[in-house]
């Protein structure tokens, strides 16, 4: 009885912030500026090129980026450097992405001392409203006496990547989402790949925590695209979506954020093309293009069982059942269920999620070093 009292604490939590944040008015909606016309159907065409029933030989090999580095900071143990770079995104993405995204930040933290070979780095994406190092720093910075290494990107459309005309976290338009991501997974997956074959570490992983800094608005992003870039990795990569659904699908539609969504605005843009629609009808369409951001309709990853997912019992804003659908869409995978709701979990169990970084970086093999 207690533990259903305190689960139930947890989910009222999770909607008394979500209320607070987005039915008060006290920040701007999502999509305010609509749908973003012939950029949507371009990102909508681009996403399905992902998918396993059009060919997995159409996404290719990630891109070789070449960062420029300097120092932060170093003490005798680690080292923290920030790196520069051009978006390895190819021309029809560049030209769809704001100037502001065009160059690509990301912090590297490394232990001293220690070869490539014998060390694992996880690549950490940032959840929506995620603006700064700062926090997936915090969470990777204990795993460093395990020899492992934490990398941080600054995502498209945030930090200082961020277009001049977007008021902090919220997107203009419904194009930036899909946008967002689809340049996410290309620049991951050229750090993996330099990762790899430029610095030759010996085991690398990509995870996602689905928390920003200061906003509960940030939920399902980092970890569903940490799931994206896992599975279209070209070897093996532990794979680590945390407080994260199976699709943006669920956090628009059916959790807390429909409420920080701008349907009316998304019902006019629409009405300027085509006839009225309804609310309802207007829901629908959103349900039909994010349903590209369903991560059960990519590949299995290379090595399912280097696949751990971190969940909520009592999370108000990610149901159990969409947890549940990526683990049975990618046999060999784990949930593993730490008690809470979206908040609290964020606040509560970062030693769970680095738990499960370690365990997933176990289940994979070490790189054989060049002969």
């Amino acid at each position: 009885m207690v533990e259903v009292k305190l689960g139930m604490l947890h989910y009222v939590l999770d909607h008394v912030y979500g209320a607070f944040m987005h039915r008060t008015k006290i920040s701007p909606l999502f999509f305010s500026r609509g749908w973003g016309g012939t950029k949507l159907e371009l990102l909508e065409r681009m996403i399905k090129q992902l998918f396993p029933e059009v060919g997995r030989s159409r996404i290719g090999l990630p891109t070789i980026v070449k960062p420029i580095w300097k120092t932060v900071w170093e003490t005798k143990n680690a080292c923290l450097r920030e790196g520069v770079f051009r978006t390895p995104c190819d021309d029809q993405l560049l030209s769809a992405l704001p100037p502001e995204s065009h160059n690509v930040r990301v912090a590297f933290l490394t232990p001293k001392f220690v070869p490539p070979q014998k060390m694992a780095c996880v690549v950490h994406l940032a959840g929506t409203g995620d603006h700064t190092f700062e926090r997936r720093l915090r969470l990777g910075g204990p795993l460093l006496k395990e020899n492992i290494a934490t990398m941080v990107l600054e995502s498209p459309f945030y930090g200082q990547r961020r277009p001049r005309l977007q008021f902090g976290a919220k997107l203009l338009c419904v194009s930036d989402l899909l946008l967002l991501g689809r340049a996410t997974i290309e620049e991951a997956r050229s750090l993996l790949y330099w990762l790899d074959s430029e610095e030759g570490f010996g085991k690398m992983g990509v995870c996602g925590l689905s928390m920003g800094k200061t906003h509960i608005e940030s939920r399902a992003r980092g970890g569903v695209h940490a799931a994206m870039v896992g599975s279209l990795h070209p070897t093996p990569v532990a794979t680590l979506p945390f407080l994260s659904p199976h699709s943006a699908v669920v956090a628009f539609c059916e959790g807390i954020l429909k409420h920080a969504t701008a349907w009316e605005a998304l019902r006019e843009d629409l009405a300027a093309q085509k006839a009225a629609m309804t609310l309802e009808e207007v829901r629908e369409r959103m349900r039909n293009v994010l349903s590209l951001t369903d991560v059960t309709r990519f590949p299995i990853p290379k090595n399912p069982n280097a696949v751990i997912l971190v969940a909520a019992t009592d999370d108000g804003y990610i149901p159990k059942h969409s947890v549940l659908e990526l683990q049975k869409a990618w046999p060999g995978s784990e949930v593993r269920w730490v008690t809470g709701g979206h908040v609290s979990s964020f606040l509560l169990h970062n030693g769970e999620f680095r738990r499960a970084i370690i365990d997933g970086l176990n289940r994979l093999e070490w790189k054989e070093p060049p002969s």
